[in-house]
Formats: structure tokens, sequence, C-alpha cells
């Protein structure tokens, strides 16, 4: 199934001033394939702990009305069987807003899930859940709602983060202003029906289900792109896709600083106007000092996979660096290596098909290598790639097509 293309190697690039010394450079890497514990399913999704353990969490379908939220966890090379965190027949499900499982640092016993369950009759009239375990997935408690407006509206695209031995970061957007407010509905506004802007919030929740520093980050995004979020020195920053009053839907970083929620900021003016939601978000990572965006965008109506990079924490960025082949579709992955580079993962289009691209990347946004991972569908149904890091290797799944959908996952090695 996995098709092992490479199509460079650069092993002798120029690192900054002076050339890559030999000993930093790559072996030819390796693609694997790992048996995955999916039936029948999709919305992958993976989470290195601070501990350097593997979780790959998914949907599974049940049946034609009821889903599951399911985990495993990397053992020895392979994922070990899978535990249920939740099920119901009144959930969200969507190719594009996926639920996910993070621990708290320090502590890999200690769990939080989320997913999207339906509060009203309405499409898009659902809460975000979380569910904690206290005992390494065995158990899990009562689900919570980390967003306390009791409004029937959407509230979804969730990032977690640990940040804290005892606190997990929750960010989501939020459409509690979309609704009660006498203004007519876009005719391209996808259906929400919205009134007032999607919101960007946060919370802060600990093993007890306590929720602290609920914010307001920002009053008005973009309604259905995903949010993204790493840690820093200064703490915690999220990437997600803004709305301005003119449609331009550009990408921005808000970060704390202090203890307090600094102003949005733009990591690029890319000044695209789009009248809908590309449904299309970044992704953003931290290692030390340094911060790296990644995103889709298309201001001359033609796609680009950009990168950027600060190197004060996200305080400001350079100039973004084009990473894709020519014809990107988006859907962005990204992880910092040991060694100061990054990994980047899109979906390229070829013919009426798409491939998933891995290229290593310096922090002067050189790729020194780039491959294949898998050929999927174009459509909506192969959704979002995912990467994870572990040592020098990289872990990947994605929504495979066929008779059944279901969940793939692989590993690349140097």
């Amino acid at each position: 199934m996995l098709r092992t293309i490479i199509y460079t190697c650069f092993s002798l690039l120029l690192w900054g001033c002076g050339a890559e010394p030999r000993g930093h450079e790559k072996a030819t890497p390796v693609i694997q394939d790992i048996a995955t514990p999916c039936k029948e399913g999709g919305e992958g999704r993976l989470f290195t702990s601070t501990s350097g353990e593997v979780y790959l969490s998914w949907v599974e379908f049940l049946n034609d009305s009821t889903d599951a939220l399911r985990f495993a966890r990397l053992e020895n090379g392979q994922w070990t069987e899978p535990q249920t965190i939740a099920q119901g027949s009144d959930w969200f499900v969507n190719w594009a807003d996926f639920p996910s499982l993070v621990t708290y640092a320090g502590d890999d016993q200690k769990m939080v899930a989320h997913w999207l369950q339906k509060r009203a009759e309405g499409t898009y009239d659902y809460d975000v859940r979380l569910s904690q375990s206290q005992d390494g997935g065995q158990t899990w408690s009562p689900s919570l709602i980390p967003h306390r407006d009791s409004i029937a509206a959407e509230h979804g695209f969730v990032s977690m983060l640990p940040i804290a031995k005892q606190q997990v970061f929750v960010t989501w957007l939020d459409g509690r202003n979309t609704k009660g407010e006498e203004h007519a509905a876009p005719a391209d506004d996808h259906g929400h029906g919205h009134g007032g802007a999607m919101t960007l919030r946060a919370a802060v929740v600990d093993p007890t289900g306590t929720l602290s520093q609920e914010a307001e980050l920002d009053a008005r995004v973009c309604d259905c792109c995903q949010t993204s979020a790493a840690l820093t020195p200064n703490g915690p920053i999220v990437a997600y896709r803004d709305r301005s009053e003119e449609e331009i839907r550009d990408i921005y970083v808000v970060r704390q600083v202090g203890g307090k929620w600094q102003s949005p900021a733009a990591v690029h003016d890319d000044n695209w106007e789009i009248a809908g939601c590309p449904v299309n978000g970044p992704v953003i990572k931290a290692q030390g000092e340094n911060v790296a965006v990644a995103w889709f965008t298309a201001p001359e109506g033609k796609g680009e996979v950009r990168m950027a990079f600060s190197t004060d924490q996200g305080a400001s960025f350079g100039a973004p660096v084009r990473m894709d082949d020519g014809l990107p579709i988006g859907r962005v992955g990204l992880v910092f290596t040991e060694e100061d580079e990054l990994i980047i993962t899109w979906l390229e289009q070829v013919e009426e098909a798409a491939e998933i691209r891995l290229a290593r990347v310096n922090l002067n946004g050189e790729k020194q290598e780039e491959l294949v991972l898998a050929e999927v569908e174009a459509s909506r149904q192969s959704g979002f790639p995912v990467i994870t890091m572990q040592d020098d290797k990289v872990y990947y799944a994605y929504t495979h097509v066929d008779s059944l959908t279901r969940v793939v996952s692989g590993v690349v090695s140097w």
C-alpha cells in the first residue's frame, strides 16, 4: 500500500553559513506499516507524551448510528489492544473536526480525551465533552463541558496541550455569539446559520475536572478551521485562522506571556480573501525559543503550503517559505526533531488522487529530503493525515478509503 518513492536527498545542503557536517547526514529512510486495531473508522490522532509514549486515538464506527472513541499505545513497535474511552449515538462526527487524547505532563496514568456531542436538533449545535482517566485508560470519568455558556451552538476544533504536571490547556472554536442575534446568515456560510462571530476560547483543566483560566482569545475567527497549540517557555501559543470584517482569513497566533494573553498577531499577511471557511487549519510546534507554523493558503487563487519560523517564542515570524510541489490540497502536519530540524507533511494533488508527502526541513526552510508516504483519495473522506515524533522516528496515521474506511498507521525511520 505504501509507496517509498524518494524524490530528492540533499545531504550536503548548507546549514546557516557553514556546510552540514558529515556526521549529521541522514541514512535513506525506511517506511514500514504498523497494523492498526481499527476495524472500521477514521479521524485518527497521534500524541507523544512527555515520557515518550506514543498514543493513537480514533473514532470506531460501530454501526450506522453509534460511534466509539478508542485508543492504543505503541509497545515494542506495535499497537496494544484498543481501549474504549466513550461511545454514543448522539455524537457529531465530522471529517475535519476530530476527537483527541493527551496525558498529563510526567504522568501517563492521568489522561484527558475529548469528543463532540450534539446538544440540540440543529446540525451544528454540539458541545465539546472532556473525560478523564486516572488509571491509564482503564476507566473514564463522566464527561464535562469546558465551555459554560449553555448555548446550543457550534463548539469544536479542539486542541489540548499538557502544560504542567496537573494542568492540561484546552482551546476551541466557540459559537456562543453566533446565536440569538438579529442577523441574517450569509448564503455562503456553509449552513451554520451565523449571527455573530465565531470566537476562540480557552481554559485549563486539572485531574479533578476543575476548570480555571477561562478566557476569550480572539473575538472573531474563521468558523471551521482546526486550531493548534504548542508550549513555549513563556506559556501556551495557539495558531488558528482569523477572519477580518473584509473576509481576509490569514493565520494568526495568540500567546501567553507572564500568565497574560497578548493581542493576536498575524504570522504573515497572506491577504487571502475568501467568503467561506476553507476547512484547512494550521499546525504550530515549539522547541525552546524556536516556533514553527505550517499552513495552507491561496491568496492568488492558487494553493500553497507555507511555513514560517520564529526564534523568539512566536513574538515575531520571518518571511514564510513555500513547502509544496505545485498542487497542494493542504491538511498539514508538523513536528520538531531532536536535531532542530522539522518534519512537515501535506496532501499534494496527483491526477485524480492525492499523495501524503513528507519533507525534512532545516530551520532555514531548506528541504533536506522529500518522500511519499502513501496515495490517498483527494476527497474529504481521507481526512487529515497526522504525525508525531518519538526519538528519531516519525509515526504517521491517515484514513484509508476502500470498501471500508479505516485508520492506517506507519513509521519512518532513518
